[in-house]
């Protein structure tokens, strides 16, 4: 298993969201570093263990970041658990982590366990409603969430998230200018070579999600592009 620092591409899945073994088979073996199981919806126990069975037939890194509590199960290589920085309900900040350190603190492994710092900016996003994030944000506003989440509380993960939409190439310049320890996970809207190339110019670790399920050709397309970059000489 490789480290989740070493992580250049990522594949999210959502347990949600169906895929054919055909494709599922395409993504394990398309040279990705890892895939993520989430999603913001109905995620249940059955449908992530199904997920999870499936994926573990490649040798592939699989994670879990955790939006449901009921869902949590063994057998992940790692657990993300998101904190929204930019969340106007505490909840999502610190209320969850509470509630499941509470029920579960005695027999969580914590070597599995990676604390995300989240900045969710497409309003549209079902993550930004469901957390009430507060999207309407100035770059230096991110930048500051992205130093709080370094600086002030160590978090080893920061993560961009646009979420269905392309970001913001000013502000992720900025993150990545702020960003030394921390490790910079960058999704949303990349459905092309073009963008994952342009995204893995700056982050650590670029997460494709949505155009899984909606051109998986190009999906795959994105691996080789950000590792051109990653291992092409290319600098920020």
């Amino acid at each position: 298993m490789e480290t989740y620092k070493d992580w250049q591409h990522v594949f999210k899945l959502d347990p949600n969201r169906p895929i054919s073994d055909s494709g599922l088979e395409k993504i394990c073996e398309s040279g990705t570093d890892a895939v993520i199981v989430g999603g913001t919806d109905g995620v249940t126990l059955d449908n992530t263990l199904y997920l999870l069975s499936r994926i573990r037939q490649f040798a592939v890194d699989c994670a879990l970041e955790i939006s449901n509590l009921d869902a949590v199960t063994p057998g992940f290589d790692y657990y993300f658990i998101p904190t929204v920085l930019n969340s106007g309900d505490s909840d999502w900040i610190v209320g969850k982590h509470h509630e499941a350190v509470k029920a579960f603190g005695e027999t969580i492994n914590w070597d599995e366990v990676v604390i995300e710092g989240y900045c969710i900016l497409n309003p549209d996003a079902k993550a930004a409603r469901l957390t009430q994030a507060q999207t309407n944000l100035s770059t230096e506003d991110v930048s500051a969430y992205a130093m709080m989440a370094e600086k002030m509380f160590k978090m080893p993960v920061f993560y961009l998230e646009y979420s269905g939409q392309y970001g913001n190439i000013d502000i992720v310049k900025k993150v990545r200018a702020q960003l030394k320890e921390t490790q910079f996970f960058y999704g949303g809207g990349i459905s092309c070579k073009k963008q994952a190339e342009e995204m893995a110019q700056y982050a650590d670790t670029v997460i494709v999600g949505n155009a899984v399920y909606d051109n998986l050709k190009e999906a795959l397309k994105t691996v080789q592009a950000v590792k051109k970059v990653k291992n092409g000489g290319w600098t920020y």
